[in-house]
Formats: structure tokens, C-alpha cells, sequence
């Protein structure tokens, strides 16, 4: 008979350390910060440097964690950095280098409520910082929101192979909910960091000083001076951000297929609407709830289609004062109301609340 998968009760924090150890990644570097240090620490106690060969390195700072990063990264290697809103606005300028410089590596932020040190209680204030880029100039990054702690250990791999794919930095962005909470889980099997010969075959365009022979030197940077060439970098991007859009947009819906009243939320905000959906459904209410998996590329059809379908309103829940609102009031192209509610400061908004917040939704629809 086949072995049954273990399932492990963990944190999400946890999740991802233990993940990133099983799903061959080369190396890690960070920063503890509240409420992500259990990935650092969780890598620490598990020495997967002793195993696995697994690079683990407590960085200075964050400013330095994300330029390891993007010197792993451009080497070819499955490279990760995590952090909180704070220490991940100090990696912004390294972010963008690598978005430039089209180098892959995995991003993992636990978001915090700000701004600046605000508080170590969870937000979802960092999703316009995530979906816009976050650095200069014209780039984004994928960017995927876990609502589990066993989407937080699926996402690592997702990650990485996104990361490769496109070759760009992937942002998890979870908050400190599922960061700290503990759920079962089931652990991706191990598989072994590749080779250098698979490195060498699969990233042709790594500097790392192999193949020099076969292809000569290569060089990675996000600098360069003749504008007609950084028109066409750019214009390049721009294609391969066109791609994303066409090809890895995801989400979930529920109970949508008769839905007059829509839900959109992320992440931990998507959880408390899933109490929030049942409630209505009991009072004989037809709602239903879309969770962008994906915040970019970002679900815009899959919400237009259920305006097309017959939604009369929709309410955003996003732990935040309103930003993912303004991606749905895009999509749903002024046909219907869309409004908005988020808690601040680190308070969790509950399900008797959003569900006030539906039947105001629905008086200002009717």
C-alpha cells in the first residue's frame, strides 16, 4: 500500500522554513523581525546546512539580505529571503534591482500593521507596496496571498518555479495571523538541490562562472545608459509582464455560481468571510466569495465575469483602509457598487461586523 503523507501541526512561519528545506532551495538570508522570526529561527534549529547543504545566514539587515539574494539568485540558485512590512520596505530598492536585472528569488513578507514601525499585530496594508512594484520604475512582481498555513509550505515551491519561469521575484505576502497561527499540514516530499550541470542547463543566462567556455562571461545588471536599449529592456519586460497576465492568474471562488452579493478578500481576511458567506446563506441570502490567490497578476475577468453574471454589489475585506478596492472597482467597471471595509492597527475585523457592513452594501445597492 502507499504511505500515507504525515500530517504535522506547525505555524505558517514554520511552514515555510520547512518547506523551502524540502523543496531544494540553496539558500536563505534574513532579518528576525516580529511576526516572522520562526522562519529564521525554525531554519537555525533545523541545520539544514548539515543535511541538505542549505545555505542559512542571519544577514545584518534587511539591505543586505535582499542584495544576497539577488546575488544567489543571479547565479542560477533557488535563493529566499522572508520578512515583515518594515523590513521589507528596506528591500524595495534591491527588489527593483533584481525585477531590472530579471533575476528569480522568493520574497516572503508576514505583514504587520504602519505604517513606519506601526505595531507587530497582523495587516494587509502592504498590498499596493507588493502589486505596484514597490521600487522605481516600470515593473511588478507576482505576487501570492496564502490563506492557510499549508498554501504558506505549497507557496515555497509555487514560488520558486514561478520565479524561474519568468525569471522575476515572487512575493508571498501572508500577515501575521497565518504567520503565527498552527494548522495541520502536509509537507512537500524532499527532492534535492539541483546540480551545478542542471544549473548550467537550465539558467543559460546565470553568472556563476560555469560554462565560460560554451558561452563566454555573463554579465547581470539593471544599469544601462544608451536609452534605446533601456526602451527595449523595458519594452521586453513589459511582454513577459503581459504573459504573467495571460497565463497565471489565480483564485478560488465560493458558493459564487448564484451569487447577487459578492465578497472579495485575500489571505486571512478570506477566512473570516467564509464565516461571513455561511451566515448570510443562512438568513436565505445568495452571496458568495472570490479569494484572489494571485494579488498580481490579479483576478480582474474572473470578477467581471460574475458582475456579468448578475452581481448587484460587492464588498472588499481587506485588513487595511482600502486598497485592493480600487483593483475591484477596476474590474467591475462601474456597473455595480463596490465598497469596502478593513480594521486598522492591528485589530482584526470579526464576522457580525462584515456582515453589517453587506446589509449596508445592499440597502445603498437597492
Amino acid at each position: 500500500m502507499p504511505q500515507q503523507p504525515e500530517i504535522l501541526l506547525m505555524k505558517g512561519n514554520e511552514a515555510v522554513a520547512h518547506a523551502a528545506i524540502r523543496c531544494g532551495c540553496d539558500g536563505y538570508f534574513g532579518y528576525p523581525i516580529t511576526p516572522q522570526s520562526e522562519v529564521l529561527e525554525t531554519l537555525a534549529a533545523e541545520k539544514p546546512w548539515e543535511t541538505t547543504g542549505m545555505v542559512v545566514v542571519q544577514a545584518e539587515s534587511e539591505v543586505a539580505s535582499i542584495n544576497m539574494l539577488y546575488g544567489g539568485g543571479g547565479t542560477g540558485k533557488r535563493v529566499m529571503t522572508s520578512s515583515s512590512s518594515p523590513g521589507v520596505a528596506l528591500m524595495q530598492e534591491g527588489i527593483a534591482y533584481m525585477a531590472g536585472a530579471e533575476v528569480p528569488g522568493l520574497i516572503v513578507n508576514v505583514q504587520r500593521g504602519g505604517p513606519g514601525l506601526g505595531t507587530i499585530q497582523p495587516s494587509q496594508s502592504d498590498y499596493n507596496q507588493s502589486t505596484r512594484g514597490g521600487g522605481n520604475g516600470d515593473y511588478n512582481v507576482i505576487v501570492l496571498a496564502p490563506a492557510s498555513v499549508q498554501e504558506m509550505a505549497d507557496f515555497v515551491e509555487l514560488g520558486f518555479t514561478l520565479a524561474f519561469k519568468y525569471r522575476t521575484p515572487v512575493i508571498m505576502l501572508s500577515d501575521g495571523i497565518i504567520g503565527q497561527m498552527m494548522e495541520k499540514v502536509v509537507l512537500p516530499p524532499f527532492k534535492p538541490r539541483r546540480t551545478d550541470d542542471e544549473i548550467l542547463r537550465e539558467c543559460p543566462w546565470a553568472s556563476n562562472g560555469m560554462g565560460l567556455r560554451q558561452r563566454g562571461p555573463q554579465v547581470i545588471s539593471s544599469l544601462e545608459l544608451d536609452p534605446a536599449v533601456m526602451e527595449q529592456k523595458n519594452l521586453n519586460l513589459q511582454r513577459k509582464y503581459a504573459q504573467i497576465q495571460a497565463e497565471e492568474v489565480r483564485s478560488e471562488a465560493t458558493l459564487c455560481d448564484d451569487a447577487e452579493w459578492l465578497i472579495v478578500a485575500f489571505g486571512s481576511a478570506a477566512r473570516i468571510s467564509h464565516k461571513v458567506v455561511e451566515l448570510a446563506r443562512e438568513r436565505g441570502e445568495r452571496v458568495g466569495l472570490l479569494r484572489p490567490i494571485t494579488l498580481w497578476p490579479f483576478p480582474e475577468k474572473e470578477i467581471a465575469a460574475l458582475v456579468e453574471q448578475g452581481v448587484k454589489g460587492i464588498l472588499v475585506v481587506e485588513i487595511n483602509a482600502g486598497q485592493m478596492v480600487y483593483d475591484v472597482r477596476m474590474a467591475a467597471l462601474g456597473r455595480v457598487p463596490v465598497t469596502q471595509y478593513g480594521r486598522l492597527g492591528g485589530i482584526v475585523p470579526d464576522p457580525d461586523e462584515i456582515l453589517r457592513e453587506l446589509d449596508k452594501l445592499k440597502s445603498l445597492a437597492e
